[in-house]
């Protein structure tokens, strides 16, 4: 029997330079167990606390409401709060505020840009949801917590020739198309599988 999906979700900073789309991307370890020397999105599973994290701002409508279509508007605000708190671990940028030692998110700067669930026969399953937000809100420091390695930014190019899953590529391809679009220009696309092939709906 096929395992649950875990509820995940990733952030893609983007930013600009001289014109050109750069993208935050690292290199998980090789002792992880899910996806190895791959380089990825900062990003990982929803945490139980998620849930109650105070957000700085709150996700636009129309965000909460694309979200919503698969989950409760509860289950929404955690993912969201689960990409700005994985970005804020693994790589030192805070998009938001520290209060107390906590974090507040600034929500409202998050595009959802894409969806993906992982092979059924896979051991570790995750249902991710891909954000995306302009670096120039994040703040603090580029430091990495041993999560990923070889930690930086990147031009989108240069991100497609790195070895990555397919779903990345997938999420690096939406970049492009978005990143000079307006938020609700495109209808987040959903990357599963069926019958060992990849499936785009």
């Amino acid at each position: 029997m096929a395992k649950r999906p875990i509820d995940a979700a990733s952030l893609v900073l983007v930013r600009r330079v001289a014109g050109e789309c750069q993208v935050l991307m690292g290199r998980r370890a090789p002792g992880h167990r899910f996806l190895p020397d791959v380089y990825v999105f900062p990003g990982g599973r929803v945490d139980r606390g998620d849930h109650r994290v105070v957000a700085g701002a709150a996700l636009r409508e129309s965000t909460h409401r694309a979200l919503s279509d698969v989950c409760s508007r509860a289950r929404a605000h955690a993912l969201a709060v689960a990409a700005v708190r994985e970005t804020w671990e693994e790589t030192g940028l805070v998009l938001g505020v520290l209060h107390d030692n906590g974090l507040r998110p600034a929500l409202e700067r998050l595009d959802y840009i894409a969806r993906a669930i992982t092979p059924s026969d896979f051991p570790i399953r995750f249902h991710a949801r891909f954000f995306m937000a302009d670096a120039a809100y994040a703040g603090g420091a580029l430091r990495g917590n041993g999560e990923l390695l070889d930690l930086g930014w990147r031009p989108l190019a240069a991100c497609l020739a790195l070895p990555v899953a397919d779903i990345t590529e997938f999420v690096l391809g939406e970049v492009g198309r978005r990143i000079d679009a307006a938020p609700a220009a495109t209808a987040v696309p959903v990357f599963s599988y069926r019958g060992g092939r990849v499936t785009v709906r």
